[in-house]
């Protein structure tokens, strides 16, 4: 499978560089999206635009999402003209998004019925990084099936790491996430309850950042409240979407965390303040203003 027909669905900001990065490298490209006109950018590189994901499933040796919520992915595959009514034997379909593990393994399910196989395969890194295939990839399943799709990954990502069984890659990306925005959480009220206590932000910095909590999260929570720069390119929505996967994760293995509940009531309740397109750190304005 070393110049693979490849389906891509789902062309925001990470995927449409996905997309070019691909094409620069030779490989034909099948393309879905909302978006006609990011649809548009990739079709004058050379692109075939699909009608339907049934249709791009069919014509593709793999098919690639960078979508946004699992809702979406199922949407995708079990819709009449979805991918699942498509996909080909011996096709392997790559979720690149950030799923429910529970119904990343569904999916893989049916599709193995087909004799198709599924990879789970989450990112790291920025826009900029996809655009020059230097993604940090969080692959899981088969093992043969990630094999047969590792040498486009290796186009894609500079990192390849193999998690093992289907949903893994989604489970670590949510571990993942949940560390990440819990720090950013308590970071940001930390700087939030310094103001209201009369602390100056940057001296606080200054402390902090000498100890062992210093990080590029601090960097970036920094950067927000003391500088008003506004430079984590990840969104409170996204953040509240992937706490709440987290959660429903959690729950599915019987458990519970608390420390993400606190964080998910955060960044809800800056969600619903309107501000759920900012930066996560952008909730420091929320700490700042929030009342007993």
């Amino acid at each position: 499978m070393s110049k693979p027909v490849i389906g891509f669905i789902g062309l925001g900001l990470m995927g449409s560089n996905m997309a070019e990065c691909l094409q620069k490298n030779g490989f034909e490209l099948i393309v879905m999206d909302l978006n006609k006109d990011a649809v548009a950018a990739v079709v004058a590189r050379g692109a075939t635009e699909a009608k339907s994901a049934a249709e791009l499933a069919a014509a593709s040796d793999i098919v690639m999402l960078c979508l946004t919520t699992s809702d979406v992915v199922e949407k995708l595959v079990y819709a009449q003209d979805g991918i699942l009514a498509g996909i080909k034997q011996g096709a392997v379909l790559i979720d690149y998004g950030t799923s429910i593990p529970a119904s990343t393994r569904k999916i893989g399910a049916d599709l193995a019925k087909k004799g198709a196989g599924m990879i789970d395969a989450p990112l790291g890194r920025t826009p900029a990084h996809a655009k020059d295939g230097l993604l940090n990839i969080m692959a899981a399943g088969d093992r043969a099936t990630f094999d047969k799709v590792k040498p486009v990954l290796d186009v894609q990502g500079e990192n390849i790491f193999y998690l093992g069984a289907l949903g893994a890659g989604h489970t670590t990306k949510l571990i993942n996430n949940f560390m990440g925005m819990t720090t950013v959480s308590a970071m940001s009220q930390a700087f939030a309850v310094a103001d209201r206590a009369g602390v100056d932000r940057q001296q606080l910095y200054d402390i902090m950042s000498t100890g062992p909590s210093n990080s590029p999260f601090m960097g970036f929570c920094k950067n927000y409240a003391v500088d008003g720069v506004s430079d984590l390119g990840f969104s409170i929505a996204n953040a509240n979407k992937d706490l709440g996967y987290f959660l429903k994760m959690v729950e599915d293995l019987g458990t519970r965390s608390e420390i993400a509940e606190g964080t998910s009531h955060n960044l809800q309740a800056a969600f619903d303040a309107g501000m759920g397109n900012g930066n996560v750190p952008e909730i420091f304005d929320y700490f700042l203003n929030l009342e007993k």
